[in-house]
């Protein structure tokens, strides 16, 4: 790859990270960073998961996931219960609050991406949309 195509990529990567707030301390001016914010989304979208499934479909560090975890635990947006069928394995679930808690998020994320589109074209909306799954498409092979 020519150097001045990857300096184009880390461009756009850092463009991409500061119009969607990626560097804040928070995400999206929540209580929660984005990591964190992806494991509440994980846990609403697929409940009684285990850290470990977790851990394999994030990418996260065991021990950053882990100190995630207790934080969640300690603020009750989270339960933990023993595994019907493994004793040894921990199911995971958001709380009625850890529920309520994502929703927020969400919703917050849905309005940033109505914000970031607000002024383009149909066209350019358009365009922008089949760029990013083209991309998606090309770059999700590896």
């Amino acid at each position: 790859m020519k150097d001045e195509h990857i300096q184009t990529v880390r461009d756009f990567n850092r463009f991409f990270a500061e119009l969607l707030g990626l560097l804040d301390k928070t995400y999206l001016k929540s209580a929660y960073s984005l990591a964190e914010a992806r494991v509440l989304r994980e846990l609403y979208i697929l409940p009684n998961q285990t850290a470990n499934s977790i851990q394999t479909t994030l990418s996260l560090d065991k021990g950053y996931l882990s100190r995630i975890l207790e934080s969640f635990e300690k603020k009750k947006l989270i339960t933990r219960k023993k595994s019907d069928e493994d004793g040894r394995a921990l199911l995971l679930n958001l709380t009625t609050l850890g529920k309520r808690e994502f929703l927020k998020i969400d919703s917050a994320t849905n309005k940033q991406v109505e914000k970031t589109f607000v002024n383009l074209t149909e066209k350019e909306y358009q365009l922008v949309i089949k760029s990013m799954t083209t991309i998606k498409t090309i770059l999700d092979k590896n």
